[in-house]
């Protein structure tokens, strides 16, 4: 006896179900692969624009992580670094770029990339950051 090849309604719905799931499944790893490339977090460079330089003598953590190639704890280090030289009576801390290759994890790569954001006027105003 040979079954009517002719599908039910449900097997209708159930294919419709999955190809719709299939195709939710493709665009939802099209935004994560976008995203993925950008290793930041909320509060990192490429969700808030930078507007002038960033003086890393007395800039804060949540100025310092909106730098291209800087996390949070590259960030972190730079303040942590920063206070233990003004405890010691020594300032500034950095005198120009080159200085913060001092923090581990930033090499010539991350300087290139924030170089043009940079500042390292003496007027700072905050230690502390």
């Amino acid at each position: 006896m040979i079954r009517d090849m002719k599908p039910t309604s449900q097997q209708n719905i159930q294919s419709f179900a999955f190809v719709l799931s299939i195709g939710a499944a493709v665009c939802l790893s099209c935004v994560l692969v976008r995203t993925a490339g950008s290793d930041t977090q909320p509060g990192s460079a490429s969700d808030s624009r930078l507007d002038g330089r960033i003086n890393p003598n007395d800039a804060p953590v949540e100025s310092l992580v909106r730098l291209p190639g800087l996390g949070r704890g590259r960030a972190g280090a730079i303040v942590a670094y920063r206070q233990s030289l003004y405890r010691e009576g020594k300032h500034p801390a950095f005198e120009n770029l080159e200085d913060l290759r001092r923090i581990k994890g930033i090499g010539p790569k991350t300087l290139q990339g924030i170089r043009e954001w940079m500042t390292f006027d003496r007027g700072g105003s905050s230690r502390d950051g």
